[in-house]
């Protein structure tokens, strides 16, 4: 009975480092599952034998190699060995205790080591911190609108019926002068007809030796309510070379333009107040823009914009700052701009979509490419190339914007290199080690 348990120990005994070995793999596999269902910034695996599977305790002040397997770098091990899963050799990523980097820490984040293969396969990319121009530049989108300022109303000051109409649909361009409707008026035929007995009157008292100022005051009474109709003065002055009244008014565009509104029809009637045209001239255009709180310290009326549109796909449109609105929209938390642009052709046209760069005074910084930017939590990261393959995160502070460039107003320094592309991998694979560093892994 003593020889069968001491037999069976020894098998045990002998059977134990495989078992180990398949349950180190399992774990492995196991680990590298979860790592792609969570998105690949899942778990890592730390070997710490290859005997009894055991984990040893963390020692962080401990100065421990870190291997990796380069085609499953969620298997790692604190010393020299082979993948479980593909049998390749580990390799040598970093030191466990210098991988902290020299700058200030982030939270949250870690310095990662990459070997050269591995940055060419996710297709790394570092741009140098260079010194250069920075404007107050920036893009955003902008809606062509009727300038409200040059919008001119026909409006009727005397009761009467539309005789005839020289403009009849919307859109129409018309000319300064250019007659729009004609206006039957009883009213305006008995101010006619007063004005002149008016001057009847005057060449009556003329003839008699009535004094010129007396005959002066009752005609100017009389001319003066045909003015105060809008009539012309020159169907006035033809009203006194004739001594025939008309019965009907004719109202001429205000200004040139096109018509934006028509209210009238032929044999309709008109009230004194009515607008029976609308003119507006479109050789000045507005353009909208929104600009964000954050957008508001750079903007200022006269700055330079450049306008581009769909429609005109290889041209753009320069205009200028004209007003900044002084109350911001609650919901959108932006800010109305209204740029003016010079419309001679007409070719801008109200509701046209497009968008705008605003242009301000340039100065000399610190400017790195956009793309180089990950926001973390509330802070700027970038991610700092030390050289051999190292790549820390360093917290920076951003100005502003300028194209596909952004200003550094601290954080950097001329000259040094970031990460521009693969900096999401990089970011994942730096949480990773700290989250592993923060529960002892390596």
């Amino acid at each position: 009975m003593g020889e069968d348990k001491a037999r069976g120990s020894e098998e045990e005994a002998k059977d134990e480092p495989r078992r180990s070995s398949r349950r180190l793999v399992m774990v492995a596999l196991m680990s590298v599952v979860v790592g792609v269902v969570i998105g690949g910034a899942g778990m890592r695996m730390t070997m710490h034998g290859h005997g009894d599977g055991k984990a040893e305790p963390a020692t962080p002040s401990a100065k421990k190699p870190l291997y990796q397997c380069p085609m499953h770098p969620a298997i790692t091990s604190d010393h020299p060995g082979d993948c479980p899963i593909c049998g390749m050799k580990l390799v040598l990523v970093a030191s466990a205790a210098t991988e902290s980097g020299s700058g200030a820490p982030v939270s949250g984040l870690a310095a990662v080591t990459i070997d050269p293969s591995r940055q060419q396969l996710i297709g790394l990319r570092t741009a140098a911190v260079t010194k250069g121009s920075i404007g107050a530049t920036w893009r955003t989108p902008a809606r062509i609108q009727i300038d409200p300022t040059q919008v001119r109303k026909t409006n009727v000051k005397v009761e009467g019926f539309v005789e005839k109409i020289y403009v009849d649909f919307v859109g129409q361009s018309v000319r300064k002068g250019q007659p729009l409707f004609m206006l039957y008026s009883p009213s305006l035929l008995s101010a006619q007809n007063e004005y002149l007995l008016a001057l009847q009157t005057n060449d009556l008292l003329a003839k008699g030796g009535a004094l010129p100022e007396d005959r002066q005051n009752m005609m100017a009474s009389a001319r003066r309510k045909l003015e105060l109709w809008d009539i012309p003065v020159a169907e006035i002055d033809h009203l006194e070379r004739t001594r025939q009244p008309t019965k009907t008014l004719t109202l001429v565009s205000p200004i040139s333009g096109v018509v934006t509104a028509k209210n009238v029809v032929q044999g309709g009637r008109v009230s004194p107040g009515e607008a029976p045209y609308e003119i507006t001239d479109l050789s000045e255009i507005w353009g909208m823009a929104d600009a964000y709180e954050t957008d508001l310290a750079r903007v200022r009326v006269g700055m330079k914009a450049t306008l581009t549109l769909p429609a005109y796909p290889d041209r753009s449109f320069v205009g200028r700052v004209a007003f900044i609105d002084p109350l911001l929209d609650p919901k959108t938390r932006t800010t109305k701009v209204h740029l003016h642009f010079m419309n001679p052709k007409r070719e801008l046209k109200p509701e046209m979509y497009g968008e705008v760069v605003l242009e301000g005074v340039a100065r000399d910084g610190l400017r790195i490419p956009a793309d180089a930017v990950i926001r973390s939590g509330s802070q700027d990261v970038v991610f700092l190339a030390r050289g051999e393959g190292k790549f820390e995160p360093r917290a920076v502070q951003i100005g502003s914007k300028n194209g596909d460039q952004v200003e550094v107003t601290g954080g950097l320094e001329e000259g040094q290199e970031v990460v521009t592309r693969a900096n999401f991998l990089v970011d994942s694979e730096s949480q990773l080690r700290a989250s592993l560093s923060a529960i002892g892994g390596k």
